[in-house]
């Protein structure tokens, strides 16, 4: 599947740079929970979409099953916490204190915090490019490699061929009928349908390359992936970003590590 290179500032910057750049915001998010440092790395790292070439709209058309586990999260957090604080809602099992919903929240901010910088850089990196990077900079076995990025490429394809599938089976009268259980059942077979498709062209894909010298000696690259001016500030742009929120949550009291 071919795809159209962004014209965003964050396109042009080394991927191995900004997955550093995401490292270490995720890092430092990981070992506290607390509100303040992640409210703070959500803010900075929505500060930054318009870099990615993300809008509000893509963002939530690409990241709302992200924002519905946060929220699932926030909630089973909130209902499970030591319940410490005033009573807010008190319905038989179900009890929530100010504790407890404040644990909550830092759950569902810190996730959203942590899977943003993904968002971020999948958005703002062409698949051949991380490729590119990662056997050149890291020097990952190519053949690994090669197979990741033809994978990637074929992610598009099989949503294609899962919507044509539908059409076929729906034309032959399969999956039409009402309710949920049959509605189910079709889908299933739809999804297994699917998954020997790609199975098929997957095995076939990899004959090709192997038939075309995939994996055979050394390779060489025809673009070359290296660093830059744009590198360096996107790499410290996500540790001044990890290093104000761990600076305002130790002002502000709230900082509250994993391993304490």
């Amino acid at each position: 599947m071919a795809t159209t290179r962004s014209s965003a500032w964050l396109a042009g910057a080394n991927p191995l740079a900004k997955l550093g750049a995401g490292i270490a915001i995720t890092g430092v998010l990981l070992i506290s929970v607390d509100w303040v440092s992640s409210t703070v790395a959500l803010v900075l790292e929505i500060a930054v979409l318009p870099l990615a070439g993300l809008g509000a709209r893509l963002l939530l058309r690409r990241g709302w099953p992200i924002l519905v586990a946060a929220l699932v999260g926030g909630y089973g957090t909130a209902l499970l916490a030591p319940k410490t604080g005033e009573v807010l809602l008190s319905l038989g099992p179900i009890l929530f204190t100010t504790g407890s919903v404040g644990s909550g929240i830092a759950i569902a901010l810190r996730g959203l915090a942590i899977a943003l910088p993904g968002i971020i850089v999948l958005a703002s990196t062409d698949p051949t490019d991380l490729a590119d990077a990662l056997a050149q900079k890291l020097r990952l076995p190519h053949r690994f490699v090669l197979g990741a990025l033809a994978a990637m490429r074929l992610v598009g394809l099989l949503v294609a061929e899962w919507q044509t599938l539908g059409m076929a089976r729906r034309a032959r009268g399969v999956g039409g009928e009402p309710g949920f259980f049959r509605g189910l059942k079709a889908s299933l077979g739809q999804a297994m349908a699917l998954l020997v498709q790609a199975i098929r062209r997957a095995s076939r894909l990899a004959v090709t390359m192997e038939a075309k010298g995939f994996g055979a000696g050394e390779r060489t690259w025809a673009r070359v992936s290296s660093y830059g001016p744009r590198d360096a500030v996107v790499v410290g742009g996500g540790v001044l970003i990890a290093a104000a929120s761990v600076a305002a949550a130790v002002v502000l009291g709230t900082w509250n590590p994993v391993f304490a």
